[in-house]
């Protein structure tokens, strides 16, 4: 912000006038869009720039072995590419803390077919300071609102580990209901685990975007 004093003098008096030029720092602050806004979040468009702190979170191994991801071994430069491509493709959301404008996490609707009107979901908490408190809660409800009332989608899928007993619960709570088992799906650390299959209908969710035309 640049700071200019300017001098007028009425008679005996002398008044100085300060003008503050600046130029408006878009990058800075409009680094999200609240797309969907919830209570305590809201869903913006991915920011690539945000690469960094994914890279942080990717590389933990108690977040990773959740997505199974816990092989995979991410750079700053593989994830922005990554970042890049959500971004410009699809419905891949960030999860902001509206307080802060504080990135979350992420969530997405994948593989979208509109003649037969369904997807699959995915999400995850990054932060694990904002992990047990319903944000992943709250993300669900802003992304199945839009999923229904916006995409006209009627069925919504998702995978989960069959040891990731909390994220099961929260799908549980917002709707979801078990369809299957894929059984010894996957194997970590010596041990065979199974994929639980859940889905949700429109009919079942109650959201709040159709108030939008009331």
């Amino acid at each position: 912000m640049e700071e200019i004093h300017k001098i007028k003098i009425y008679g005996s008096k002398i008044t100085v006038i300060i003008i503050y030029i600046g130029t408006f720092n878009r990058e800075e602050n409009m680094r999200y869009f609240k797309k969907i806004e919830g209570e305590r979040i809201y869903l913006s468009p991915i920011n690539p720039d945000d690469a960094e702190k994914y890279t942080e979170w990717f590389n933990n191994l108690k977040l990773t072995v959740n997505l199974l991801q816990s092989n995979m071994l991410i750079s700053p430069g593989k994830e922005k590419e990554i970042l890049e491509k959500l971004a410009k493709e699809g419905y891949n959301f960030a999860i902001i803390e509206k307080e802060n404008d504080m990135l979350l996490g992420n969530c997405s609707l994948m593989d979208i077919d509109h003649v037969h009107r369904i997807s699959e979901l995915g999400i995850f908490i990054g932060d694990e300071n904002y992990h047990n408190k319903g944000y992943g809660t709250e993300a669900l409800n802003l992304l199945l609102d839009y999923a229904f009332n916006i995409l006209n989608l009627k069925n919504v899928m998702l995978k989960v580990h069959a040891f990731n007993k909390r994220a099961v619960k929260c799908y549980q709570k917002v709707g979801f209901k078990k369809i299957g088992h894929r059984r010894s799906a996957f194997e970590i650390a010596g041990k065979r685990h199974d994929e639980i299959l859940m889905d949700i209908l429109k009919e079942e969710f109650e959201g709040k975007l159709d108030q939008l035309v009331d």
